[in-house]
């Protein structure tokens, strides 16, 4: 039985104050949640404060991004051991907005999930179609195109150690969201082409839905057969919204 994960990606946005407040009323809520992982991703420079916040608690700490060196004259990049360092246990890696703004191809996307992978950190690891792309048809060939510059890299079987985001890129802070049957559709055809070469690998793997999920359409996602969560962006800045996901999970 795969648990279902509710991760809140807080992209660039916070102070202090406001995630200090965040993090209080997510902690507050938790005694309502029995049955999904709950992660929370701040900016970088958050990290060590958020992570201490979470100590003692059942929430998990990630990051938004990792390097693909582990060490070394890379400036301005965070290796998974330090995101480790400061009490990370995820990293999302391959985010659109990182693919689109930033110019992070599908071979640097493979190799930032193997460096987290090799020391430790779990990858989430999104893929995900454009408006453009999915009016073509071509969304199968894309998500699949991304998923096999990591299995080309790293083999079928280390996707067993991460979890794939699913993010129609035209759903992400659009206020458009997939339907459900069409997230479903997508999710399982990811499931079935990694059950075509593990399927023991597929049926582990937690696929998670990101692209404007909220309290009102949590629940009919999150109830979908392939759909193990959800990858939240601007409902996990509000502790209520963000937990109104979360028990939609229960």
């Amino acid at each position: 039985m795969r648990q279902v994960m509710v991760a809140g990606n807080w992209k660039m946005n916070g102070s202090s104050d406001s995630i200090k407040e965040l993090m209080a009323g997510i902690k507050d809520g938790l005694a309502a949640i029995s049955k999904a992982e709950v992660v929370v991703c701040p900016p970088a420079v958050y990290l060590p404060r958020v992570s201490g916040a979470a100590d003692g608690t059942s929430i998990k700490v990630g990051s938004q991004n990792i390097c693909d060196e582990d060490s070394g004259a890379f400036t301005g990049e965070i290796s998974a051991n330090m995101l480790k360092d400061v009490g990370c246990e995820y990293a999302i890696i391959g985010h659109s907005e990182r693919r689109a703004l930033y110019g992070e191809s599908d071979d640097l996307v493979a190799k930032r999930f193997a460096a987290a992978r090799r020391n430790g950190i779990k990858p989430i690891f999104c893929i995900g179609e454009s408006l453009e792309e999915r009016e073509s048809g071509i969304t199968n060939d894309v998500c699949s195109r991304q998923i096999d510059a990591v299995i080309a890299l790293e083999g079928v079987e280390a996707l067993a150690d991460g979890v794939i985001a699913y993010e129609p890129i035209w759903a992400i802070g659009t206020g458009k969201v997939a339907t459900p049957e069409q997230a479903q559709e997508v999710h399982a055809f990811i499931r079935g082409k990694i059950a075509a070469l593990n399927a023991d690998v597929a049926d582990g793997l937690r696929i998670l839905y990101g692209g404007s999920m909220n309290p009102g359409n949590a629940k009919e996602l999150i109830g979908q057969k392939d759909i193990d969560g959800g990858l939240i962006g601007g409902a996990s800045l509000k502790a209520e919204d963000f937990l109104a996901i979360c028990q939609a999970a229960e």
